[in-house]
């Protein structure tokens, strides 16, 4: 009996999804610092505790309100990397680090967005304070990175003029 592609598929499909399994358990292992995972080992946060109502404000001040409960000061210490000019403003790379000690939080704010918050990210204790994300402008704009480090609320800017294929905008 000769096997059909059909067969050959059926096969691969099972350890294919054994082998995805074992790469996000192991992925989680190496972030969080854990031992040898297994795949039911992932546990999803708490949809309850996700902040709709700081994703959905429309300045600065109100969605810093609604996710830390305070306003941020300036701080040297926090490195945003973003382009100077961002000819597609569906993909601009964003990359923020910092060396503070104690960070819980990291937060990409875009001000001229629709919607203020861009991204957050919850920091746990012992990993590296550094993220980075791919945002959409809907035009030129300044790029607030927020970072909660020891109690407190940290900031740093750039401007991101995002043109349109490359003429201006």
């Amino acid at each position: 009996m000769t096997e059909t592609a059909s067969d050959n598929l059926a096969d691969f499909l099972p350890r294919r999804r054994q082998m995805l399994a074992g790469t996000l358990a192991g992925s989680l292992a190496a972030l969080f610092g854990a031992g040898p995972a297994q795949a039911d080992d992932v546990v999803l946060a708490d949809p309850k505790a996700y902040p709709t109502a700081a994703f959905a404000q429309k300045t600065e001040a109100d969605a810093l309100k609604a996710m830390f409960g305070r306003t941020a000061t300036v701080s040297p210490k926090i490195s945003l990397d973003a382009p100077d000019i961002a000819e597609n403003g569906a993909v601009v790379p964003i990359a923020v680090k910092t060396d503070l000690p104690d960070v819980t939080a990291i937060a990409i704010l875009a001000l001229d967005n629709p919607f203020t918050i861009s991204a957050a990210y919850r920091i746990p204790p012992g990993t590296a304070a550094a993220v980075s994300s791919r945002i959409k402008l809907a035009k030129t704009t300044t790029v607030l990175a927020v970072v909660e480090a020891g109690g407190q609320l940290y900031s740093a800017s750039r401007s991101v003029k995002v043109t349109l294929g490359g003429c201006g905008g």
